[in-house]
């Protein structure tokens, strides 16, 4: 694994009341979620990234009201067309 270094004021820690490791652990989920949300990343891989399990990943995604289904309306659309 690789490890990424960096460097925050002592100060951020008590202001957030979170401990570093605590505090790592958010990045990481926060960077996940923001890169599953711009579609960088898919669900699984994302969960990767935050140290989670894909069940717990989306249970984290739905904490935070962001939808764990994503539906482009145009695919769907041309799916209900098709079908039709």
């Amino acid at each position: 694994m690789t490890s990424i270094i960096l460097e925050f004021p002592e100060e951020a820690f008590g202001a957030l009341r979170r401990s570093p490791e605590a505090f790592a652990a958010e990045i990481r989920l926060a960077a996940a979620i923001h890169w599953y949300q711009q579609r960088v990343v898919s669900q699984e891989r994302a969960a990767m990234l935050a140290g989670l399990s894909r069940m717990d990943f989306l249970d984290q995604l739905a904490r935070r009201g962001i939808d764990v289904v994503d539906v482009d309306v145009e695919e769907l659309r041309r799916e209900v067309e098709s079908a039709s």
